[in-house]
């Protein structure tokens, strides 16, 4: 079994009608995502592709109470108030894919879903896929994802499709894709995902793809050495060439006051006696490796 999202998962869309969440509705639709019913203020009693619209999470809820996920697509200066309202309206996971959200509101917003035991992806992420359950959550597009065994936790969302479909192609396959996504603020961290891949018996490696700026690769590394995943890992970090001070792609990816590099995150991984891929392209050995001495 998948972690977060499996395919008996009922998933509402915040901002269902808008460009984005259209799109990316549609496309979950066709993968097999039990979409239930979606979000956009004054379209309430109208319907999105078969999919009834509603205006508040709460009245989305209340005729969907067995909807626990929702996924938010709504531009950035309304998604902290879309995040209170999916977690006021009891939703156990909340996929937030808007990018750009203000850092403070982002704060409290995360803060109050973390609070109130909400599993948040993102801000800012490409979501969570599951192949072997038909589900997706979020904007990773479906093929470059086979079933398989290796599990993926990621910063980055093009790496991520990149080392899935790697992994698919090499016949190891993906069991669950996670994006926790870009920002300085994200709702979880590596070692929370890692974690929940450890009790998951679906998943026989992990790949951890991890970037400059902050210290949850160096906190995965000291959890995984610590024997807390008890798996095969390979990891690989991006941004080797970033020079201090200067921000690279997302709003975490800087090297502050010395701390972040990629240097440190690196040694860490290997302190931990974990893999780590020069390039994207050399995940798929390393794993097929660990796995083979596990």
């Amino acid at each position: 079994m998948p972690i977060l999202v499996n395919s008996r998962t009922e998933v509402i869309v915040q901002g269902i009608t808008g460009k984005e969440g259209s799109f990316h509705t549609r496309a979950m639709l066709a993968y097999g995502t039990k979409v239930v019913a979606g979000v956009t203020p004054g379209k309430g009693g109208t319907k999105f592709e078969g999919v009834p619209v509603y205006d508040s999470m709460r009245d989305a809820a209340r005729e969907h109470p067995a909807a626990d996920t929702s996924v938010i697509f709504v531009p950035a200066r309304f998604a902290s108030d879309a995040l209170y309202e999916a977690v006021e309206a009891g939703m156990r996971n909340v996929v937030v894919i808007t990018e750009h959200i203000p850092l403070h509101d982002e704060l409290r917003a995360v803060n109050f879903a973390r609070a109130n035991g909400v599993h948040v992806v993102g801000p800012n992420c490409p979501g969570v896929i599951a192949p072997s359950q038909k589900v997706k959550v979020g904007i990773i597009p479906a093929s470059v994802a086979a079933p398989g065994k290796i599990g993926i936790v990621s910063r980055s969302g093009t790496l991520t499709y990149e080392i899935a479909n790697q992994l698919s192609k090499a016949g190891l396959g993906v069991s669950t894709a996670v994006g926790i996504g870009g920002d300085p603020i994200i709702g979880m961290s590596f070692v929370e995902v890692l974690a929940m891949f450890r009790d998951d018996p679906e998943t026989k490696g992990v790949v951890i793809i991890g970037e400059i700026g902050g210290s949850m690769e160096e906190d995965a590394a000291k959890f995984i050495g610590s024997g807390g995943l008890g798996k095969p890992a390979v990891a690989y970090v991006a941004g080797r060439t970033a020079p201090p001070g200067k921000r690279m792609g997302h709003a975490g990816a800087i090297i502050s006051m010395g701390v972040g590099t990629a240097e440190s995150k690196v040694k860490a991984f290997q302190a931990a006696s974990v893999p780590v891929a020069d390039r994207p392209s050399d995940v798929t050995e390393l794993m097929k490796k660990a796995l083979s001495r596990a």
